[in-house]
């Protein structure tokens, strides 16, 4: 499969994004307007740290910048060079919007602040990521995963449920993130074109995390005076894991008391479905984890696509664990096209992660995959001096 077709579409296509953002969380947003049709052009520095580390053929070229970056133009600038600031501005004065992560000193020293834009492009929608709200004593603090996991109540919620104060193996932090950044984005488009107007757009990630995280954990107190502990119980239950099959891991999470019943049937323990503890129709809070280490207890039976087809059967929410390194020979992959093989123009094939959202009239498509560092550089700026977009 070839991935570098230059066809427009897309429900975003017309939009022109400028990234002027590094790492995961802005990069990631923009990549997904790319993907819905967006224009998105990346302004990048010298030297950007998503392109250090691990690469195959080409320097820069490293598995998180091939993740985050397709659907982009790379044009390459040092916006301490009196000409290369020029010719940015002139670039962000062609721009629906601005995506940025840097901290609020480098953007005033540079000029590059909303205020500073918007005096001379009142419709630009200027979205700003970063740790944490610009009002806050925080404000100018560096912000990392870890750290956005900490002052978000996530590493407590971790700490409480499996015994240890470990982040999640996932910069989610990031990644929640990216996702509020385009809704956000699209949110001020919309704006945008009802009344001409821009806006200035702030994205902490610790206050999106937060939010994100109190959906269900803020439970008990979400009353005043509380009527309960936070955290989420089903979630912080010892027994809120996956289990063991007869050849894998599984998730089989019964939810009801007749889910319960067919499962301890199925798995040849008729003295366990007429337990009296699943009698009813509500499983008391206490039960949940001794029954729970009944069903681990249970899995080991049948084999994974056994419990699959049995699960489905009576409406028992169950999937297979999905290990990361067969994802790309997973049947559900594989039909969705989740990870096809591409062929990138430098590095060769190369496995693309598909578009998780489908549109029945106006798809997103992937058009390019991740630029080599400033690879659009003359392009850009040629079509900027004939007058084009």
């Amino acid at each position: 499969m070839d991935a570098t077709t230059e066809t427009a579409g897309g429900p975003l296509a017309g939009v022109r994004v400028i990234d002027l953002s590094t790492v995961v969380m802005g990069p990631y947003a923009a990549q997904i307007m790319g993907d819905l049709g967006a224009d998105v052009i990346k302004i990048e520095s010298p030297s950007d740290t998503i392109r250090a580390g691990r690469y195959r053929t080409t320097p820069g070229m490293t598995p998180l910048h091939l993740n985050v970056n397709r659907n982009k133009r790379s044009v390459s600038l040092n916006l301490k060079d009196d000409a290369d600031h020029a010719r940015a501005l002139a670039l962000i004065g062609t721009a629906d919007v601005l995506i940025t992560n840097m901290r609020p000193g480098p953007l005033a020293r540079l000029g590059l602040t909303y205020a500073d834009l918007a005096a001379h492009h009142p419709g630009l929608v200027y979205a700003h990521a970063q740790g944490f709200r610009s009002d806050s004593e925080r404000a100018g603090h560096a912000a990392y995963d870890e750290t956005v996991q900490a002052s978000s109540g996530l590493v407590d919620i971790a700490h409480r449920a499996l015994g240890r104060p470990v982040y999640l193996p996932t910069i989610i932090g990031d990644k929640v993130a990216g996702l509020t950044i385009v809704h956000s984005v699209l949110a001020a488009l919309l704006h945008r074109d009802r009344t001409g107007q821009g806006q200035h757009i702030e994205i902490p990630m610790t206050d999106t995390l937060l939010a994100f995280n109190l959906v269900e954990h803020l439970s008990g107190h979400v009353y005043e005076p509380p009527t309960g502990a936070t955290g989420f119980p089903l979630s912080m239950k010892r027994g809120h894991r996956a289990v063991t099959t007869a050849d894998g891991l599984a998730c089989i999470v019964p939810y009801n008391a007749a889910n319960f019943r067919d499962f301890f049937a199925a798995a040849g323990r008729p003295d366990l479905a007429e337990d009296p503890r699943v009698a009813g129709t509500v499983i008391d809070d206490a039960d949940v984890d001794p029954l729970m280490d009944l069903v681990a207890d249970c899995a080991p039976a049948l084999t994974t696509q056994e419990w699959e087809e049995i699960c489905a059967k009576h409406s028992i929410p169950m999937a297979p664990v999905l290990e990361l390194d067969r994802a790309a020979d997973d049947p559900y992959v594989q039909d969705g096209h989740l990870l096809d093989v591409v062929e990138h123009p430098s590095e060769g094939p190369i496995r693309s992660i598909g578009l998780p959202v489908r549109f029945s009239a106006t798809p997103g498509t992937v058009r390019r995959l991740a630029p080599l560092p400033g690879q659009h550089t003359t392009e850009v700026f040629d079509e900027l001096a004939a007058g084009g977009r």
